[in-house]
């Protein structure tokens, strides 16, 4: 791990016993083998902060820790939800709540920004969308009718939200509907955070596209030689629309398994999709992620 004069000893250096770790990167940066090298060295529980890796039965397609990485050191939050449950980020903070203070060293690392965000800034205690609405918003999105869903948004949320991202305008629009209440209000009210940001050592992995690229491809491959097409078949009962379904390369190798495509193309396709996703994952962070410690990979 080079860059901007960083290595692990000049990072292990910086982290003082009186405060958690955060880790935040983009998929395949190096982040879960950073925090079980903090937890090994200096002692604490890696917990899971990706929104892939809560759910069972995906071990390897979402990258979670091996069950020999796990016997190195303490972890939580890991494959812990069933296939077919919804898991949100206000489950997450209430989860995490507990380990800021029970675990030893919190060592809270992945992917999902809103995670750290809801952490580090507090999250807007919002109710639950009745199953009625979601299916209504559910089928206005799928039939292409997002202009109608922003249409119906309030002007403060309107400026605050992506436009361009269906599943944030659906949100938006299950929050209004369901409560009369704009979601940039709810946002306005939120409680403070769980853990401030400068109560922990926050470190944001910042890796080279062309570096990481790589990494995505070498990775997909060693999944494949590790069994991630049994893991898809293993779960193709399952429905295509649960929330977990969404794991990067489970559509893509599924397509493979059914006989429809190649394994050649399967794998370009979910390189692909990962790629994009990492893109996605570097927008946010550098947008999202001023305050937090930058260690350059490449």
């Amino acid at each position: 791990m080079q860059g901007d004069d960083d290595n692990l000893d000049d990072i292990l250096s910086g982290i003082t016993p009186d405060r958690p770790v955060l880790i935040a990167g983009p998929t395949a940066s190096g982040k879960s083998a950073l925090a079980l090298a903090i937890a090994e060295r200096l002692g604490g529980t890696v917990i899971n902060a990706d929104s892939m890796q809560v759910y069972d039965g995906w071990r390897i397609l979402s990258a979670r820790p091996s069950p020999e990485e796990e016997d190195r050191a303490p972890h939580a939050l890991y494959g812990h939800v069933a296939q077919n449950d919804t898991y949100s980020v206000g489950h997450w903070l209430r989860e995490v709540a507990p380990l800021l203070n029970d675990a030893s060293r919190p060592i809270i690392t992945g992917g999902t920004g809103l995670y750290f965000t809801a952490l580090t800034e507090g999250l807007a205690e919002i109710p639950e969308t009745p199953a009625e609405i979601r299916s209504e918003a559910d089928t206005l999105r799928l039939g292409g009718e997002i202009g109608q869903m922003i249409a119906a948004l309030d002007p403060a949320t309107t400026a605050r939200i992506d436009l361009q991202n269906p599943m944030r305008v659906q949100r938006a629009w299950e929050v209004q509907r369901a409560t009369g209440r704009g979601l940039a209000a709810w946002q306005d009210a939120t409680p403070p955070p769980l853990l401030p940001l400068q109560d922990a050592h926050a470190l944001l992995l910042d890796a080279d596209r062309d570096w990481l690229n790589a990494r995505i491809a070498r990775r997909l491959n060693a999944m494949i030689e590790d069994g991630a097409l049994d893991e898809v078949r293993a779960n193709m009962h399952h429905s295509p629309d649960r929330q977990a379904a969404k794991v990067i390369g489970a559509p893509e190798f599924a397509a493979y398994v059914r006989g429809e495509t190649s394994l050649a193309a399967a794998t370009e396709a979910a390189e692909i999709a990962t790629r994009q996703f990492a893109k996605r994952q570097r927008t946010w962070f550098r947008a999202r992620m001023g305050g937090w410690r930058r260690i350059a990979l490449s």
